[in-house]
């Protein structure tokens, strides 16, 4: 038997017998081996996973390597689309000297594909069908992450959320928590007030004033009805699973709203999905693109929440790749659970750098083929250092990976094209409309007198439905469907004097 070389010897960690996502073939001085594939095992995508580089090393056609073959599986993806690159998943690549290169040296038989892809926007005015969710539903911790809060004023905004949810005040837009605020700090609410844990009125007063800069910058759009239905993410197509595509075309205006929001979304798909265990393929896989920007300024509590999310959701077959810059823009105790490691060039510049560079290389597991703080420097474009769990659950050798190229379209597939495909979506249809029904801005405004804890209100009055011609078998499966009527059941729970409970992040739990 010939002695195996060590882009084989290497390869040998990633041998798979179940179905794997083919990331490339090892490096070795400079030449990757067909022979010596690098996979990533699906039944290990739970235990979740880091895609990290420098800008321009690769990592968005990393993640678009990553989607397809997911989809393909019949595994649906949530991916935040920051620069808008990734829309091509929804149109067949183009074949060149490069794409046929890269397959040839890789052992790849290059064919183009499209994937099914549904475009969706945080808010109203974006290119994506709008998505929003309720104030009651993002709940008091994610939403002080989104106002900037400091603790106490996170304490505060919590018994806030306590005293609407006792008694039946439906938050579920900005001027709904602006006019419980407004009461709790009037002459007519100061006893309630004190009803709540004494809190100052000058506290209040801070909460208030960081709601109205959110107002005042376009925040008020993220919130409201018809409120986004997590399985909405989970459907296939032909055979393929759905790619779902989030906006953020301007991230940087509202940086901590569109990455508590993404944290919400993980929240809702933990409160709502099944345990499911160790599956041999994830339910979902949720990328986490500019990930620094969850972590960046968070309390203690906030990233110990963030902390137990990650550890949780595995059991309810949810995978979650964290994409950055740098693996230290990770806080350790989250980074320590990233089973998959896709490294692309890091840049050692300054002093700053250097230290990252050290940092990351004590990372990963120990090489004898590679010396990991000259090569985390020396990658090409679409080459990485990975490591990923094996089917055994332990860390696979690092490889100098080249990786694949995407078989979908590498770049844009332009304005007009995602506008076509937005307006011809059922989501469109399900979600561009706003519902503006009875909440707590209307009944406060209207001066309706509050219950006392404990005893009931009446419940709201659910919209009149249009009367059917004819009724058909399904009806009433089709009217559950409708998100003012789901909106409407969820929010009269409460107002039959059951008080929210509340998940880890405050979120609402179903």
């Amino acid at each position: 038997m010939a002695e195996q070389g060590p882009a084989q010897e290497i390869a040998q960690g990633y041998v798979s017998e179940g179905p794997a996502v083919e990331l490339g073939a090892v490096v070795i001085d400079g030449k990757a081996d067909a022979g010596a594939a690098v996979r990533l095992p699906l039944a290990t995508l739970n235990r979740h996973g880091l895609v990290a580089g420098a800008t321009g090393t690769g990592k968005t056609k990393t993640l678009q390597l990553i989607a397809e073959q997911l989809s393909a599986a019949g595994v649906p993806v949530v991916l935040a689309d920051v620069k808008g690159d990734l829309s091509g998943l929804a149109a067949q690549g183009e074949g060149n000297d490069k794409v046929a290169k890269r397959a040839e040296e890789l052992g790849d038989s290059w064919e183009p594909a499209a994937f099914p892809v549904q475009f969706l926007s945080l808010g109203t005015g974006g290119k994506g069908s709008p998505i929003r969710a309720t104030i009651t539903s993002f709940g008091p911790i994610l939403l002080s992450k989104v106002l900037g809060l400091n603790e106490t004023q996170e304490s505060t905004l919590g018994l806030i959320f306590h005293w609407a949810d006792q008694r039946g005040l439906a938050l579920l837009d900005t001027k709904d928590l602006r006019s419980v605020i407004t009461h709790l700090t009037s002459d007519e609410g100061k006893e309630d007030l004190k009803g709540i844990g004494g809190v100052s009125a000058a506290t209040a007063g801070v909460i208030l004033r960081s709601l109205s800069n959110l107002e005042a910058q376009g925040g008020e759009d993220f919130f409201g009805e018809p409120e986004l239905d997590v399985h909405d993410l989970m459907r296939e197509v032909d055979g393929k699973a759905m790619v779902t595509l989030l906006e953020l075309d301007n991230l940087q205006s509202k940086p901590a709203l569109f990455s508590t929001f993404l944290m919400w979304l993980l929240a809702e798909l933990f409160e709502e999905l099944p345990e499911e265990g160790d599956l041999d393929k994830p339910k979902l896989v949720f990328f986490f693109d500019e990930a620094h920007l969850l972590f960046n300024d968070a309390s203690k509590a906030f990233l110990e929440r963030i902390e137990q999310t990650v550890k949780l959701i595995r059991s309810k077959g949810v995978g979650v790749f964290f994409c950055t810059q740098l693996p230290t823009d990770i806080p350790n105790n989250v980074l320590s659970q990233l089973g998959a490691r896709v490294q692309h060039a890091l840049r050692a510049f300054t002093p700053e750098d250097q230290a990252a560079l050290t940092k990351t290389v004590k990372t990963y597991p120990k090489t004898k083929h590679y010396e990991l703080d000259s090569a985390l420097t020396s990658l090409g474009i679409g080459e990485a250092i990975v490591t990923v769990l094996s089917e055994r659950g332990a860390p696979t050798p690092v490889a100098w990976t080249r990786l694949r190229a995407p078989r979908s379209k590498m770049g844009s597939i332009g304005a007009e094209a995602i506008a076509a495909a937005t307006t011809s979506s059922d989501l469109h249809a399900k979600y561009a409309e706003t519902i503006d029904r009875e909440s707590a801005y209307e009944k406060l405004a209207a001066k309706v007198a509050v219950p006392p804890a404990g005893e009931a209100p009446p419940p709201a009055e659910a919209p009149p439905a249009p009367k059917p011609e004819k009724e058909s078998p399904g009806m009433v499966e089709q009217a559950m469907k409708n998100p003012a009527v789901k909106s409407f059941f969820r929010s009269a729970a409460s107002a039959l004097g059951r008080e929210i409970t509340r998940g880890l992040f405050g979120n609402r739990r179903r």
